[in-house]
């Protein structure tokens, strides 16, 4: 009996370490997704400012509608908890999820406005709209992205 009590245990052992492993996992996958969308948008801002100097409105309205559709796709990027591996998210992005929530609705609309001033060919706008996205993305880094690594 007691040794079905020890094989019981070693099982039971085998299962929760393996939940916690996938739980790492599924955290490090999440990162990574973000990360990668983070970049992507980084990127488009770059071609963006390229595309403006130039005057290819077309590739900064394209880029633009990038930014937007990432943007709807931010908070589901980060989970509650998903602070384990190397990401810069702070804890202020679930204390203050209606302020990190509203962020990117904010730069979903600044995209949105300045698909819209690319579309209509007026410089003064574009360069305007260029201006209050780059504000905006300072506006939800500054609070929710911590300098260094967690890890």
């Amino acid at each position: 009996m007691a040794r079905g009590n020890w094989v019981l245990a070693a099982v039971l052992s085998l299962i929760m370490g393996s939940m916690a492993a996938s739980q790492v996992f599924a955290q490090e996958d999440i990162i990574e997704k973000r990360q990668k969308l983070m970049k992507s948008n980084s990127a488009a801002n770059k071609a963006i400012k390229g595309a403006v100097e130039s005057k290819d409105y077309a590739t900064v309205e394209t880029k633009a509608k990038e930014i937007m559709g990432n943007a709807d796709q931010v908070v589901s990027l980060f989970p509650k908890g998903s602070t384990k591996g190397k990401t810069k998210a702070t804890d202020a992005i679930w204390d203050k999820s209606d302020e990190f929530a509203a962020g990117a609705k904010k730069l979903s609309k600044a995209a949105g406005e300045l698909a819209a001033a690319a579309k209509s060919g007026d410089e003064a706008a574009v360069k305007a709209k260029v201006k209050a996205l780059s504000g905006t993305c300072g506006g939800c880094h500054k609070p929710f992205r911590a300098s260094k690594y967690s890890e």
